[in-house]
């Protein structure tokens, strides 16, 4: 096991103060591999005091310096893959091919898909007469979960500092590696003292304190909705500005005429990515009524695939869970499910003798009522719904208190698009069209507020000031 014991406040490494070692766990061999010590409260008020130390001299740097410290992070970062790969993997429990790409790669390659937009971004623009600025909100909060953490921290970290921001970062204590590569990335960069800081601890003690600073102007937060609701909460008394992106119950709806085998395959593709363990996972596919038996089908074809072992082996195509605690809630879950009348497809899966593993489950004859059709389960499980309409279908997929994806199959034609306009959902697919990093992503109701991804993940962290201009400024073109 490696222990750590240090922190990253005003641009060095810093011995935390905390008194917890806080476990981190192989995912697989059940093992703890590394130890990382708790912030203390003082060492939060340290980090947001060299954060707001920092701001105005961050803020006034020429944009083209910013830009290029966030290329300098992006490049520290890519020398850095296999470590993070390697620990994201164990961490997090994604076999290890596709942690590379995803969990690693399209971060990284993020970094300078910011500073490319941020180098073209319109800061001022002209309204009548007055112009319009685009500046930074401040010293910003960033609260990051454990099943994406890198990709996580760089939706905040890299648009928060192109905008001018300075920020306070505070990792899940479950996946937080990547969060002290990237301290040790920006320490290589150079970027100034104070503009990233990195504390580490238990939401509840030290995501607590970190949001209740007074000196934090913002905080943005990815998780799950009970936490988002409290941490609202304490940033409306503060009137703090906020930026949540919690869970979702994302549905894929198939019309008649759709490709059918098209749409079960990549249903269940995106519902097992990461073992389940991904906020905008398509948990729940809605099929016309005459196609249910054909779609159950396809899909008991298709589950023998999803070979569960260990995420380092190339064959492995599902990984364990984070936790035993995750492990034991997915169970409970359909287990629940199974009790309410839900029918299991597909025969008994080859678990492995360790991990945190819970098999590719899809359950048929699941009603709306069911909390497997209504909750996010976070976990490689699948609800498999029939509608009658298409009306009902549409209702059927946003019946739900989320709101964060979904997915539409059916013909190339006009109503197929009107289907897809209906879906009270931040992003909504066609026929599995790809996800765009460069679109606004988040969601409705109990997903969240604000958007995350591209020109509009750094507008989450810009605030508009008027300067009205005199005619005499006009006049002269003094702007």
């Amino acid at each position: 096991m490696t222990p750590f014991n240090h922190l990253f406040i005003d641009g060095v490494m810093t011995p935390a103060h905390g008194e917890k070692d806080l476990p981190v766990v192989d995912s697989f061999t059940e093992e703890t591999f590394a130890s990382y010590r708790s912030a203390s409260v003082l060492d939060v008020d340290e980090a947001v005091v060299a954060a707001r130390r920092a701001f105005e001299g961050w803020a006034a740097t020429p944009l083209a310096e910013r830009v290029a410290a966030v290329r300098r992070v992006a490049a520290a970062l890519h020398e850095k893959a296999e470590a993070l790969t390697t620990a994201i993997s164990r961490e997090v429990g994604m076999p290890r091919k596709l942690a590379a790409r995803i969990q690693v790669g399209a971060p990284i390659a993020a970094w300078d898909m910011y500073a490319d937009l941020a180098a073209d971004f319109e800061w001022d623009s002209r309204v009548g007469h007055s112009l319009v600025r685009q500046v930074p909100t401040g010293v910003v909060a960033c609260i990051t979960p454990w099943n994406y953490p890198l990709h996580q921290i760089t939706g905040k970290i890299a648009p928060a500092l192109l905008a001018g921001c300075t920020v306070v970062l505070k990792p899940s204590e479950l996946a937080p590696s990547s969060a002290f590569l990237l301290a040790d990335a920006v320490l290589e960069a150079g970027l100034p003292a104070g503009v990233f800081n990195l504390v580490h601890g238990i939401g509840s003690e030290v995501g607590e304190a970190l949001v209740r600073h007074p000196d934090v102007d913002m905080v943005s937060f990815t998780g799950s909705t009970r936490a988002g609701r409290h941490i609202a909460a304490i940033a409306g008394d503060g009137i703090k500005r906020v930026a949540l992106e919690l869970g979702g119950k994302s549905a894929a709806l198939v019309l008649p005429g759709a490709d059918l085998a098209a749409a079960v395959r990549a249903t269940l593709a995106g519902c097992m990515l990461n073992s389940g363990q991904t906020c905008s996972a398509t948990t729940r596919l809605l099929v016309p009524r005459p196609l249910l038996g054909a779609a159950e089908a396809a899909i008991i074809d298709l589950l023998s695939a999803y070979r569960m072992g260990d995420p380092a082996d190339s064959a492995t195509r599902l990984g364990p869970l984070i936790s035993k605690a995750q492990q034991r809630k997915v169970e409970g879950l359909i287990a629940e499910a199974l009790a309410a009348g839900a029918r299991l497809l597909g025969g008994p899966a080859a678990i492995p003798s360790h991990g945190f593993f819970v098999p590719p489950t899809v359950l048929a004859d699941v009603t709306p009522e069911m909390a497997v059709a209504r909750d996010e389960v976070f976990g490689p499980v699948l609800a498999l719904l029939a509608y009658d309409e298409v009306e009902d279908g549409i209702a059927l997929a946003n019946g739900t208190d989320y709101g964060l994806a979904g997915t539409v199959w059916g013909p190339v034609t006009p109503a197929t698009l009107a289907v897809a306009r209906r879906l009270r959902a931040g992003q909504v697919d066609i026929n599995g069209a790809p996800f765009n990093p460069a679109a606004p992503f988040g969601g409705f109701k109990k997903s969240g507020i604000g958007r995350e991804n591209g020109r509009f993940g750094i507008e989450e962290f810009l605030e508009p000031v008027s300067i009205q201009l005199p005619a005499a400024f006009l006049e002269n073109s003094i702007h």
